[in-house]
């Protein structure tokens, strides 16, 4: 009797609890609400006419559409010299902060030396303190080295800034993946660093996903540094500092403004897509490999 009452009992059971969950998932559904309409005005006011952003009539959905912002963003001064000056700052402090920071994981998850535990309380001190308090020894340092208004000045230090998440993501990477099987193809005539090379670092894709995704969304949103070490020369601006000034240039074309800043979040929004997918994958595929 009671086997054949254990169904209807579970079925019974199943909407208290979907009832239970409810205040969560509405929790949930109000968070991604707040959080996505600020980007979702932004878009939406891009595409608006000036006459509705200027309208006291406010509409959540634009009744015109125009693409006449986006025109005007992308002609102005610069932005094409911008646009390419972020991407090289930001893919050359993504790589450089991978090559290093796989060095120093691979030291320090699978390496005994005096220091060590020293050296992993320093990099999360790193990564907990604020950068912004830096930009004036940083600066100083720069102007008294003569490397004031420089890209490669810009991609040393976002390659400081993401390199401490960087050693921390991908050493609890490699920790998770057993030593022996690194050994067993040490015992098969790999060297340590070939092991690592052919066993190991497959392994580290997810790891290796995750880090450049935090690492560009960091050094492509960076405005502080970006402002204040590039000074004379405004040609090597990146398009954070643009952005600044877009609203001097074009006065109170908020819909220039606004498609500048759709066109600034894309290239974020893309890479944030694949490697999300990729990470997912990644994580999926080592689980089942175990």
């Amino acid at each position: 009797m009671s086997a054949a009452n254990a169904p209807g009992t579970a079925r019974r059971r199943a909407p208290a609890a979907r009832l239970r969950r409810l205040p969560l998932h509405a929790a949930a559904a109000l968070t991604v609400l707040i959080c996505l309409f600020p980007v979702y005005w932004m878009a939406a006011t891009a595409f608006k006419p000036s006459r509705d952003i200027q309208s006291a009539d406010t509409r959540f959905l634009p009744h015109a559409w125009t693409l006449d912002h986006f025109r005007t963003a992308v002609q102005a001064d610069g932005f094409a010299q911008f646009w390419r000056n972020s991407l090289l700052v930001t893919a050359g402090a993504v790589l450089l902060s991978l090559v290093v920071a796989l060095g120093a994981a691979f030291a320090v998850a699978r390496m005994r030396w005096r220091g060590r535990r020293q050296f992993v309380l320093a990099v999360f001190v790193a990564q907990m303190a604020p950068w912004e308090s830096l930009i004036i020894p940083v600066y100083i340092i720069a102007r008294d080295t003569g490397m004031l208004d420089r890209l490669a000045t810009l991609t040393l230090i976002y390659f400081m800034v993401t390199l401490p998440f960087t050693v921390v993501v991908l050493r609890g990477f490699i920790a998770t993946i057993p030593a022996e099987l690194e050994e067993a193809a040490q015992v098969d005539g790999c060297t340590r660093l070939g092991a690592f090379r052919r066993v190991a670092f497959p392994l580290l894709a997810p790891g290796l996903m995750a880090t450049s995704l935090f690492g560009f969304i960091t050094a492509w949103n960076e405005f502080a540094y970006a402002n204040f070490l590039i000074i004379k020369n405004q040609e090597n601006r990146t398009l954070p500092v643009w952005l600044s000034s877009f609203q001097n240039t074009f006065g109170t074309d908020w819909g220039a403004t606004m498609a500048a800043s759709t066109l600034f979040a894309l290239p974020a929004l893309v890479v944030f897509l694949v490697l999300q997918r990729h990470v997912t994958s990644g994580l999926a595929a080592g689980a089942v490999k175990g």
